[in-house]
């Protein structure tokens, strides 16, 4: 039977659990901003991912976010669940609801991140054909915000990538200076492109 050891942290605008399974190699990131983490989220949260991973032993980390949104004062969607699931090649899959209700947004956010994660197996079980995994890009740390935990990439070619602290895998905030050489794979957020993953690049082999 896996153990589950917890660790809370918070800062001034998230909370984070993380859930290390011994055996299954998973990272579960949990966190809320504009709004107060309560055990019954948190509870659907840990079911709702532990489900996704018994259909996709695959799955190596996990990160999901709620967020109330302050701008929607006019509009009933104020909830917003977003899902980002990494599998092996850094492949990222993201699912972003919003809704009435934080219960409604993680129903339909993994209802749509169960499609997508079921499609995506069905695409490679159906070619046989090896194809590389897209590589990750590349960049430097060009601006950091300790205080609020986020900074800003300027990746090779030029333009400017934003990431949050918890967008980090093996490196810490504390870690990154002016000019940090990384690795990251991004999305198309609302504000423009950031980076859901940040690491340390590979070396280059000649």
């Amino acid at each position: 039977m896996n153990q589950i050891n917890q660790r809370n942290q918070t800062d001034q605008t998230d909370r984070t659990d993380r859930i290390n399974k011994n055996g299954g190699s998973m990272e579960l990131e949990i966190e809320s901003r504009n709004v107060d983490m309560t055990p019954r989220w948190k509870t659907e949260i840990e079911s709702r991912m532990a489900d996704l991973q018994r259909r996709h032993e695959d799955l190596i980390h996990g990160r999901v976010t709620l967020t109330k949104n302050p701008h929607h004062k006019k509009q009933a969607n104020v909830a917003e669940a977003l899902i980002v699931v990494t599998l092996p090649g850094r492949q990222t899959m993201t699912a972003r609801k919003e809704d009435k209700t934080f219960e409604e947004a993680i129903r339909t956010a993994f209802d749509a991140m169960a499609i997508e994660l079921r499609k995506y197996h069905e695409k490679r079980g159906r070619t046989e054909v090896r194809t590389s995994p897209v590589p990750p890009l590349r960049g430097v740390i060009c601006k950091l915000f300790p205080i609020e935990g986020y900074g800003f990439i300027l990746k090779e070619g030029g333009g400017e990538v934003y990431f949050h602290k918890h967008a980090l895998q093996g490196l810490t905030f504390g870690e990154l200076t002016d000019g940090t050489d990384v690795a990251f794979n991004i999305e198309e957020g609302e504000k423009g492109p950031q980076a859901t993953t940040v690491h340390r690049p590979s070396p280059i082999v000649p």
